[in-house]
């Protein structure tokens, strides 16, 4: 039998989430560091990481890249 445990999620992380999911997001690099909002660098520097960490967000392309939602991501977000 297999069981997963949701991470916690604080009302800041469901807000990036839903930042993340409104496309409003960048970050430096596919760890998710120096997360961005709409142009402005975010106050919580390991936000990013924490929910890439987690498995919930996700970056790649380009420079600047765009983070984007997992799955796992979405389906959490729609359930909180």
């Amino acid at each position: 039998m297999s069981t997963s445990v949701l991470p916690r999620l604080s009302h800041r992380d469901r807000a990036v989430l839903r930042a993340i999911a409104a496309d409003r997001c960048t970050v430096t690099d596919d760890t998710c560091h120096s997360l961005t909002i709409d142009g402005v660098c975010f106050c919580d520097q390991f936000v990013g990481v924490r929910l890439a960490d987690v498995g919930l967000v996700e970056a790649s392309g380009p420079a600047p890249l765009r983070p984007h939602l997992t799955d796992a991501g979405r389906s959490l977000l729609t359930a909180a």
